[in-house]
């Protein structure tokens, strides 16, 4: 067994969603012809050790551009991803609590934290985000597993539609239970 990560973007928008798929289907045309199996469970072998996310980095154009960004506009956002955690962590993969157990630089499942560099919480804000005060951060509680859409919608909903008062129930995402 062995474990390989690699990255898709940047992109704008649902093309993530869109390059995530396509990476995937590559991905099983390569190692087929290797006789090579591919597993997107988080944890697929039990044990101690992390298991496999899909890390997600994520920004808005004024996320990157404005001066002090960082404490004005995302760490509203990362206050309402809090209020919101357990909804993100019910769309964010099958399996996932294998993965999270707050060790192996991962954060509890049931709790949200975020910090400056701390691979150990649930949205580490980069060295270089918190020096600028602009930048993007990185959500690391998906799964390996997730429907990238379904992820890049959610983070969306909270972080921009909900601070505007067009969240969920008023014109933005809401997933189908």
């Amino acid at each position: 067994p062995g474990q390989w990560e690699y990255q898709v973007g940047p992109c704008v928008g649902i093309d993530s969603g869109d390059h995530m798929w396509m990476s995937r289907y590559i991905m099983l045309r390569i190692t087929e012809g290797h006789d090579v199996t591919v597993s997107w469970d988080p944890k697929p072998i039990p044990g101690d050790w992390n298991g496999a996310g899909c890390h997600t980095n994520y920004s808005t154009k004024s996320m990157r551009e404005k001066d002090n960004a960082y404490e004005t506009i995302m760490k509203p956002m990362l206050d309402n991803m809090a209020k919101k955690h357990m909804e993100h962590i019910a769309l964010y993969g099958e399996g996932n609590d294998k993965r999270l157990t707050g060790a192996h630089e991962t954060a509890p499942i049931d709790k949200f934290s975020y910090g400056v560099a701390n691979r150990g919480a649930s949205v580490r804000i980069p060295n270089e985000t918190a020096k600028n005060g602009k930048g993007y951060f990185e959500d690391r509680r998906p799964a390996s597993n997730i429907d990238p859409y379904v992820v890049t919608a959610k983070i969306f909903d909270t972080t921009v539609l909900d601070l505007n008062g067009k969240g969920a129930g008023k014109g933005g995402y809401a997933p189908k239970k």
